[in-house]
C-alpha cells in the first residue's frame, strides 16, 4: 500500500458547509448505482482516473481512495462498489486538506462497462484557492529559552508566513522541537500548546506552538563493564565528559568510536535512570571482547584482472589497545603482503603510531616498440614493430608513521625504508635502497572517528629523497587527488575527479619506477589501458643475440618503451542518473596524461556507463572511446572497463 498523508487535526475558526449545488452533483453521480445493486456477484475490475491534480497531490488522492485499494481484488460485489464510490468525495477532500486545499470542487462519475462486469471511475478535481499561513507563533520557555538549537528549528524555513499551508511542515516543526529537546538534554520538556488554526472561508491559517523546556540535564558518572582493554584506555574513547550538558549526539559518536575500535564484538551504551533532582543522566557501557578475525574478498577489474584478498586481524594484541593486521592481496598485475602494527596514543580515536611492512610486486603494462637499423638512416618513430612487455617493480619496505587528526584534516608523517627493484626492456634490472620521508595531508569528514575512508575530497602527499638517504637521484614529489560529488535534485549527480602530480628530479633515468607517474585505466583516463599513458623513451641498442636460432648474431636496433613521466594531470567530468532497482547510468569525459613537461598534450576520451549498487557489491561497466591519443600512431578503438568490488 502506498504511503498516504492524512489530514492533521485542526481547529476550524469557522465551519465550511458544502453548497447546495455540490450536494446535487453528488446525488446525481449516484444515479447509476441502482442498476449495480440489482446485479449479481461477478469478477470485477475497477479503473480509476484522477484528473486535475498531479505529483504529490495525485499520489495522496490515490493512496486514500478505498476504490484504488480494492480495485485489484479478483471478485467484488456490485453493492461493495457502490459503498466504496460513496466515499470518494470525503476521501478526496481528506487527501487534499494536508496540502492546504480546503475547498476543492470534486466531480466523480461511476460508469459500468462490459455488461456491468467492470467499472470506470472518473474523478475531476479543481483544488481551488489554497489556505495560506498567516500568524506563526513559536515560543520557548524555561532554561532553554535562549538555546540556539530551538531558534534553528523555529527559523528553519519550514513555516513561512504567506506560504501555502502544509500539515506535514507543521508536524515537522512540532516534532523537531520535541526531538531537539530530547537530544540536547531538556528531558522534562513538554508542549504547552500545539494548535493549527484554520479558517477555510478566509483561506488563512495560524500556528501556535509553545514549548516548556525545563532544566537541562548533564552527563553523570559512567559505569563500564568490560575486560578487553584497560579501563583508563577505554575512557579515552568517550566523546563526552562527566558534568557536560547532556547531548545524545555525543553518546552516538561514543558508540561509533567504540565500535570502530574493533576491540569489542558488541557494545551497549545506554543512559541509566535520570535523576530529576540533580538533573543528571548516568551512563552505562557494557562490552564484550572481540576475537581474532579473518576476512575474505574477491573482485574483478579490467585494470587488475581477477583479484582476491585475505586478511587476519588481532584487534587487541594486549590490554593497552595495540592492534595488528596482516593482509595478502593477489591479482593478475599486483601481489602484495602487508603487515601493520598500530599503537594508539593521546586521543586513540584520532592519534596513533604505526609500523608497516610491505612486500609488493607490480607489473605495469607497457608495449615495447623496436626497429632494426637499416642501411639508410631511418627515423626511430617509423616502421617500429610492437611486442608486449612490462615494467616490473618490487618494493620491500618498512615504514614507521604517526597519524594525527584535528578538525577537518588528517596528517600522517612517515619515513619509508625501501628496497626497490625496477626491471624494464631498456635498463634491464636496477636496484635502489633508500629512505623516503613523506607527509600526507587529507580532508576528513566532520565528526571523523578514525574509520577507513573509501574516497576523500582532498588528498595530498609530499615525498622525496636525496643521495644522503640512499637515493641515486635526488627527487621531490607532490601528488594531489580530489574527488567531489554534487547532487542535483534526487536522481542527478555530477562527479568531478582530478589528480595533479609534480616532481623535481635531478636524474630522472635513475628514479625508481614506483615514484614515476603513469596515467590510463579504470580510475584514471578511461579508453586507455592501465598505466598506458606516459612519455616514450627511445634508445639505440647494440649487442649479440644470446639464444635461439640466431644466437651469436650481432644486432643493432632502436627500442622505445613507456617509462613514466615527471608530472601528471588527469581529470573526470561524469554525470550520473539514478534508475530504479539500484541501477544508474553515466556519461563521462576523461582527460589527462603522464608528462615530461607541463605543456605536453593530453589524451581525451568520452564514454557511457552502467552502475549497479548492491549492499555487498558495486558493479561498474563503462565503454570509453579515445578522441585524442598523443604518443599513439592511431586512435585506440572503444575499450570496455569493468570493475566488480564485493566486500565479504
Amino acid at each position: 500500500m502506498p504511503d498516504r498523508l492524512a489530514p492533521t487535526r485542526v481547529k476550524h475558526l469557522r465551519p465550511s458547509h458544502p453548497t447546495g449545488t455540490r450536494r446535487w452533483l453528488r446525488r446525481a453521480a449516484l444515479l447509476p448505482l441502482a442498476a449495480l445493486l440489482l446485479a449479481g456477484p461477478a469478477a470485477a475490475e475497477i479503473r480509476v482516473e484522477v484528473n486535475g491534480v498531479d505529483g504529490t497531490l495525485r499520489h495522496n488522492v490515490l493512496a486514500l481512495l478505498s476504490l484504488e485499494r480494492y480495485k485489484d481484488r479478483d471478485r467484488i460485489e456490485p453493492d461493495a462498489v457502490a459503498r466504496l464510490f460513496r466515499r470518494v468525495d470525503g476521501e478526496v477532500r481528506d487527501a487534499l486538506r494536508p496540502f492546504g486545499y480546503y475547498a476543492p470542487v470534486i466531480s466523480a462519475t461511476l460508469t459500468p462497462e462490459d455488461e456491468q462486469r467492470n467499472w470506470r471511475v472518473q474523478i475531476d478535481i479543481t483544488p481551488g484557492e489554497p489556505v495560506l499561513l498567516d500568524n506563526i507563533s513559536i515560543s520557548i520557555r524555561g532554561a532553554g529559552a535562549n538555546d540556539p538549537v530551538f531558534e534553528r528549528v523555529a527559523t528553519g524555513g519550514a513555516l513561512v508566513r504567506g506560504a501555502r499551508l502544509e500539515h506535514a511542515a507543521y508536524e515537522k516543526v512540532k516534532t523537531d522541537l520535541q526531538s531537539a529537546a530530547a537530544t540536547f538534554g531538556y528531558l522534562d520538556a513538554r508542549l504547552l500548546r500545539s494548535e493549527l488554526q484554520v479558517d477555510p472561508a478566509a483561506h488563512r491559517a495560524n500556528v501556535v506552538l509553545e514549548l516548556e523546556t525545563g532544566e537541562r540535564y548533564a552527563f553523570g558518572a559512567t559505569t563500564i563493564e568490560q575486560n578487553a582493554i584497560r579501563e583508563p584506555q577505554l575512557r579515552r574513547y568517550l566523546r563526552y565528559q562527566e558534568g557536560e550538558p547532556f547531548d545524545a549526539g555525543k553518546l552516538l559518536r561514543t558508540q561509533f568510536a567504540l565500535d570502530d575500535s574493533q576491540f569489542f564484538s558488541s557494545v551497549d551504551l545506554l543512559p541509566d535512570q535520570r535523576d530529576p533532582v540533580r538533573h543528571i543522566v548516568p551512563i552505562r557501557i557494557t562490552a564484550k571482547a572481540a576475537r581474532t578475525s579473518y576476512s575474505f574478498g574477491a573482485g574483478y577489474g579490467t585494470d587488475t584482472g581477477a583479484r582476491g584478498t585475505v586478511s587476519w586481524l588481532d584487534p587487541r594484541v594486549n590490554d593497552r589497545g595495540h592492534r595488528m593486521r596482516v593482509s595478502l592481496q593477489l591479482s593478475q598485475t599486483t601481489q602484495n603482503i602487508n603487515a601493520r602494527y598500530d599503537v594508539p596514543f593521546g586521543d586513540p580515536v584520532l592519534e596513533k603510531m604505526s609500523l608497516q611492512f610491505v612486500d609488493q610486486t607490480q607489473q605495469i603494462g607497457s608495449n615495447v616498440y623496436s626497429q632494426a637499423v637499416l642501411p639508410a638512416p631511418v627515423a626511430p618513430d617509423t616502421g617500429f614493430t610492437t611486442s608486449s612487455a612490462t615494467i616490473d617493480t618490487r618494493e620491500v619496505s618498512l615504514t614507521p608513521s604517526i597519524s594525527l587528526s584535528t578538525g577537518r584534516w588528517q596528517r600522517v608523517f612517515s619515513a619509508k625504508f625501501a628496497h626497490d627493484v625496477t626491471s624494464d626492456a631498456i635498463d634491464n634490472r636496477k636496484v635502489d635502497n633508500l629512505v623516503v620521508p613523506s607527509i600526507v595531508i587529507a580532508a576528513i569528514p566532520e565528526g571523523y572517528l578514525g574509520e577507513e575512508l573509501f574516497s576523500r575530497s582532498l588528498y595530498a602527499q609530499l615525498d622525496g629523497s636525496v643521495n644522503a638517504l640512499g637515493a641515486k637521484a635526488n627527487f621531490l614529489r607532490l601528488d594531489v587527488h580530489s574527488e567531489q560529488v554534487f547532487n542535483f535534485a534526487s536522481v542527478w549527480h555530477l562527479l568531478l575527479r582530478g589528480e595533479v602530480g609534480i616532481s623535481a628530479v635531478h636524474n630522472f633515468d635513475e628514479l625508481p619506477a614506483a615514484y614515476r607517474f603513469f596515467a590510463g585505466g579504470d580510475r584514471s583516463v578511461r579508453g586507455f589501458g592501465y598505466d598506458d599513458l606516459s612519455p616514450l623513451r627511445t634508445v639505440r641498442q647494440t649487442g649479440t643475440i644470446d639464444s635461439g636460432p640466431n644466437a651469436g648474431q650481432p644486432f643493432d636496433r632502436f627500442v622505445s618503451q613507456r617509462i613514466g613521466g615527471r608530472h601528471l594531470l588527469t581529470g573526470t567530468v561524469e554525470f550520473e542518473r539514478d534508475l530504479p532497482r539500484n541501477l544508474g547510468v553515466a556519461a563521462f569525459s576523461d582527460f589527462g596524461n603522464a608528462l615530461d613537461r607541463l605543456d605536453d598534450k593530453l589524451a581525451i576520451s568520452v564514454g557511457v556507463g552502467l552502475r549497479w549498487r548492491l549492499p555487498v557489491v558495486t558493479v561498474g561497466i563503462d565503454v570509453a572511446k579515445a578522441l585524442h591519443a598523443p604518443g599513439f600512431a592511431s586512435l585506440p578503438g572503444p575499450r570496455l572497463h569493468l570493475n566488480i568490488s564485493p566486500r565479504l
